[in-house]
């Protein structure tokens, strides 16, 4: 769990992935919050042996704070979750479903494959899609959305690739790896709880072209 000035939701969303049954370990990694976040993080290990808690001594990026966690997993299956309220933790199930069956290696979950989701940013939405189809056409991967937090990996598998970007081009870097490894990659949908900006949510238009840079790159470039 990469966190970054989430002092609003941090409590919340740990306790939600504490309470789901496969959960043998939740690492979180503290990018270097202005907040309070650091705070309110550090009585954590005391309540639940499960968390592990690192930090940052420098804002570094999504890409950063998730290579420092990935790196520090022990469990068999490693999945991303972010620190705010967006992604519904009760669908974990959703995402190990087809690794536990062994039908795959990595599983993406949707937000535009069928799942509940708030409503919000048409043009958010056309790029996303954009992107999704782009990475597509060059990983071949029939993906409907490339740029979800939700993703599940087995360890073996996530831990075999080099993780080069800092911020939230992790999700195409990553989508490009995982397709030169001839894996299995399942899709399932999620559901989805946006945040507005004045929530906030914190990804904007310099990072879809570094999305668009970053499908270049370990595709063509690579």
């Amino acid at each position: 769990m990469p966190v970054y000035n989430e002092a609003e939701t941090i409590d919340r969303i740990i306790d939600l992935v504490l309470s789901q049954e496969p959960v043998q370990e939740l690492i979180v990694v503290e990018d270097c919050s202005k907040d309070q976040t650091w705070e309110k993080l550090q009585a954590w290990p005391a309540r639940d042996s499960r968390v592990r808690i690192l930090r940052h001594e420098h804002n570094q990026g999504k890409g950063a704070a998730l290579r420092t966690g990935i790196s520090k997993a022990q469990a068999e299956y490693v999945l991303i979750q972010d620190a705010d309220l967006e992604y519904d933790p009760t669908e974990y199930y959703l995402l190990l479903s087809p690794l536990l069956l062994d039908r795959a290696d990595v599983v993406f979950g949707s937000r535009f494959a069928g799942g509940a989701h708030r409503v919000l940013y048409y043009w958010h939405s056309v790029g996303n899609r954009m992107l999704t189809t782009l990475s597509n056409m060059f990983t071949n991967l029939g993906l409907t959305d490339m740029e979800t937090c939700y993703k599940a990996f087995r360890r073996s598998v996530i831990q075999s690739i080099t993780i080069q970007e800092n911020r939230f081009g992790f999700e195409p870097e990553i989508t490009a790896k995982v397709a030169k490894l001839n894996v299995r990659v399942f899709e399932v949908p999620i559901s989805y709880y946006g945040r507005t900006y004045a929530e906030g949510k914190k990804i904007g238009w310099k990072d879809g072209i570094s999305a668009l840079r970053c499908i270049l790159r370990y595709t063509i470039l690579k």
